[in-house]
C-alpha cells in the first residue's frame, strides 16, 4: 500500500500548511532540513526545533523539509508535518544529494535569512540566534557553525574527529580558507547573497558546503563562525571512504577553477600554490586508481605525467618565473621515484596506503622550498614598499 502511495507522489510537491491568519507575517528565517530515509528521526526533529523556535526565536519562520528521493515513510511524515505545524512545509524531489536539496529549499525562499541544519539536531539549538543574528542585522553574508574553533564543546568518536581536522587542514593548504569548520551541518546566507552564489556552485552532495564557503570567501564575501556544542551521532548515515574521495575531486576540480580565473575573486589568487596542488592530488588519486593493474613506479611515471602535461596550461601562468617544465617534471618524478623505492626497501609489504602517504611527502618535499621562496620574496616586497612609502 505504501509503495502505491509513493508512486503517486509528485517529483516536487510543496505541501502548505492550513491557510494561515491574516496577521502572519512572511518568514524572516527560512531553514531546510535536508532528508533522505530518516521516517524514524524526522517528526521528533522537526517538532523540537519547530518548539524551539517559538519559543526563543523572536521573528517570523519557516521550517522547510527537503525530502531528496526518500523511499520510506519520510515524505509521508513530512506531509503530516507540514499539515499539522503552521510553520512547517516540505519539498519532495526525484533525485538524491544534501546540496541538491538545499539548492531547492533556498532558491524557493523568499526570506531574507535562509539556513539549514542536519536533522540529527547534533548541533546544540541554543547556537541558532547567535548564528542568524549577524545575518539580519547586515555585518554578515553567510554564517557557520565551527566544532574547530575556541570555545566549541564537542563530543565524537576520534575517528571522525581525526577525518574532520584532517579535512579542514587540507582546505587550509590546498585552497588557502580561511573559515575552521566546511563541514559542519549548521549554517545560514542572507537570500541575496546565497543568490548570487548558488549558480555558481555546482557539486549536489556532501560537498556542497565547501564549494558554497571557498566560492564566498573568494568573492569577498563576509562569514561569521559561532564556536557550537555538538554531539555526533553515533547512527550516522555518512559513509567516511566514498564521501572523502569525492571531497578530494571536489577539492581539485575547485582549485583548478579558481587558478583559472572561471570564479569570481574579490582577493588575489594564488595562481602557483593552486594549481601544483590541484596536480598533486590528481597525482594521487590516479596513481590509487591504477595501482592495482601495475607495479608501483610504472604507474607513478604515467599518472604523475599525465597530470603535469594537464596541468601546464595553467602552470604556466605563475606570478614568479616558473622553472623550465621538462627539468621540474624530472626532478617531481625522480623524487616520487626515489620514495617508492625507499618504502619498498624498509618496508616490503607496504600496501597502497603507505605509498599514497610517501607520494603525499614527496609532493610537500618539492612544495615547502618553493613556498619559502615564495614568502621570503614577497615579505623583501613589502619592506621595500614600506621604506618607498
Amino acid at each position: 500500500m505504501r509503495k502505491n502511495i509513493m508512486n503517486r507522489l509528485p517529483v516536487i510537491l510543496p505541501v502548505p500548511a492550513p491557510p494561515p491568519p491574516a496577521h502572519r507575517a512572511e518568514p524572516v528565517l527560512d531553514l531546510a532540513v535536508p532528508v533522505f530515509n530518516e521516517e524514524a528521526d524526522l517528526e521528533p526533529s522537526v517538532r523540537r526545533l519547530h518548539a524551539h523556535l517559538r519559543e526563543t526565536f523572536p521573528y517570523p519562520f519557516r521550517i522547510t523539509v527537503a525530502d531528496n528521493a526518500s523511499t520510506d515513510a519520510t515524505p509521508l511524515i513530512a506531509a503530516r508535518l507540514a499539515a499539522e505545524l503552521p510553520e512547517v512545509e516540505w519539498i519532495r524531489l526525484a533525485e538524491k544529494g544534501r546540496g541538491r536539496a538545499l539548492r531547492a529549499a533556498w532558491s524557493a525562499s523568499s526570506a531574507p535569512v535562509v539556513g539549514y541544519l542536519d536533522v540529527d539536531l547534533s548541533t546544540g539549538l541554543t547556537a541558532l540566534l547567535p548564528l542568524v543574528a549577524p545575518l539580519l542585522s547586515g555585518h554578515s553574508d553567510l554564517a557557520i557553525g565551527t566544532r574547530l574553533a575556541p570555545g566549541a564543546r564537542v563530543v565524537r568518536g576520534p575517528k571522525r574527529e581525526a577525518v574532520s581536522r584532517c579535512y579542514n587542514v587540507l582546505l587550509r593548504c590546498t585552497l588557502s580558507v580561511g573559515f575552521s569548520d566546511a563541514q559542519c551541518g549548521f549554517k545560514a546566507v542572507r537570500r541575496d547573497a546565497a543568490a548570487r552564489l548558488l549558480p555558481l556552485v555546482r557539486d549536489t552532495g556532501w560537498f556542497f558546503d565547501t564549494e558554497l564557503l571557498v566560492i564566498a570567501e573568494r568573492a569577498g564575501l563576509r562569514i561569521h563562525e559561532v564556536p557550537v556544542d555538538w554531539v555526533d551521532d553515533p547512527d550516522s548515515r555518512v559513509d567516511l571512504l566514498p564521501t572523502a574521495l569525492a571531497d578530494l575531486r571536489g577539492i581539485a576540480r575547485v582549485g583548478l577553477a579558481l587558478a583559472r580565473g572561471a570564479l569570481p575573486s574579490g582577493r588575489p589568487s594564488r595562481s602557483y600554490a593552486v594549481p601544483v596542488t590541484v596536480m598533486a592530488l590528481a597525482h594521487l588519486l590516479l596513481y590509487a586508481a591504477l595501482r592495482p593493474a601495475a607495479a608501483a613506479q610504472a604507474v607513478n611515471a604515467l599518472s604523475l605525467m599525465a597530470c603535469w602535461v594537464l596541468a601546464q596550461p595553467v602552470l604556466g601562468r605563475p606570478p614568479l618565473p616558473a622553472p623550465p617544465a621538462l627539468p621540474a617534471l624530472a626532478a617531481r618524478l625522480a623524487v616520487t621515484a626515489g620514495s617508492l623505492a625507499l618504502l619498498r626497501h624498509a618496508a616490503p609489504g607496504a600496501g597502497l596506503r603507505a605509498e599514497l602517504a610517501v607520494l603525499a611527502a614527496a609532493h610537500l618535499s618539492l612544495a615547502l622550498p618553493v613556498a619559502v621562496a615564495r614568502s621570503a620574496r614577497g615579505g623583501r616586497r613589502c619592506r621595500t614598499g614600506s621604506a618607498a612609502s
